[in-house]
């Protein structure tokens, strides 16, 4: 325990350094002392700037990793899968389609966007189990299933901006995977989804921890282990939606994240979602920071950092479970 308790604090510290580096990356740098000064104590022009053009940039970006992290570790307890990722199965590219549909044809209710898209994350997933279903659920039929529902909606993402002609960026614009530009307007509106989420998440901790075990066990328990799975399913849709509608389908974090999270401190959900939280935060972070300084002036957005990161890692573990699964 005194070990796992270390590597929370380094983690934290570690996550409040990145913080900084991640506030002083760009043409204005500021000492952490004219930071504090200027944030809480008198006016400072380079901090205003700071404050209103990289916090919430910051600020999402932990967020949304924190949301994507949490969610991965959801549906590998759901599907006991250690493949399983919102990204590669198709619940990020279903919320950016609903999000899409929003954005072209209801942009008055931009507002709504995070709710309409935890309904097409809803729809993917539903879409996902059913037609991954025969005879029980395989863990490798579910990726490939997840596959193929992923390649039909981001199909629709993409017939949908050309339909949308000469508005086509201004429709991608706000799901594309990248954090420039977002204002703390996109912070407000996704703070308070991730944090019902996540709150949601710690919940069903114990729930998560008994689907380790086989159904036939748990039932006996007096657990409803269909009702358990729907229920901690929804909570890793919204969790993975609401990110997806204000950042864009980021893939990988949601399987990178978990398992690195085990090797450090086990499989115990009580201590894994926390930690989780810091290291998904921490992840999409970094990958954001390191996008706007590997090539400055220009920027690389944070999916493909992931996606350099995460494809290596995926094929990985994909030959792992082989091995584990069978087909």
């Amino acid at each position: 325990m005194r070990k796992k308790t270390i590597i929370f604090v380094l983690l934290a510290i570690m996550l409040i350094g990145l913080f900084f580096v991640a506030v002083n990356t760009g043409g204005i740098k500021i000492s952490f002392i004219k930071l504090l000064k200027g944030l809480f104590i008198e006016y400072n022009r380079d901090v205003e700037i700071i404050f209103d053009l990289r916090f919430p940039r910051i600020i999402i970006a932990m967020l949304s990793g924190a949301a994507l992290a949490v969610s991965g570790v959801l549906f590998q307890a759901v599907m006991k899968n250690p493949l399983a990722d919102p990204g590669l199965i198709g619940i990020s590219a279903g919320a950016s389609f609903f999000a899409v549909i929003l954005v072209m044809f209801f942009p008055s209710l931009y507002f709504f966007t995070p709710l309409f898209a935890f309904l097409g994350g809803i729809t993917a997933c539903i879409l996902v189990y059913t037609l991954s279903w025969k005879s029980g659920l395989s863990p490798l039929r579910i990726i490939l299933v997840g596959v193929a529902v992923n390649a039909l909606f981001s199909g629709l993402i993409e017939a949908l901006g050309f339909i949308a002609g000469g508005k086509q960026s201004a429709v991608t614009a706000g799901i594309s995977a990248n954090i420039i530009m977002k204002t703390w307007n996109d912070v407000h509106m996704l703070t308070g989804y991730v944090i019902f989420g996540l709150i949601m998440g710690f919940c069903v901790v114990d729930k998560c921890n008994l689907l380790s075990l086989e159904d036939k066990t748990v039932r006996n328990l007096g657990v409803n282990v269909n009702g358990a799975r729907v229920l901690i399913s929804s909570i890793a849709v919204l969790l993975a939606s609401i990110s997806t509608a204000i950042v864009g389908p980021i893939s990988f974090v949601g399987l990178v994240v978990p398992h690195i999270a085990r090797i450090f401190v086990g499989s115990n959900h009580k201590i894994l979602i926390p930690f989780a939280i810091l290291l998904g935060s921490f992840t999409v972070l970094f990958a954001d920071t390191v996008g706007r300084v590997i090539v400055y002036p220009y920027e690389i957005p944070t999916s493909i950092i992931m996606a350099v990161i995460g494809g290596p890692f995926f094929i990985f573990l994909l030959r792992r479970s082989e091995k584990t699964y069978g087909n």
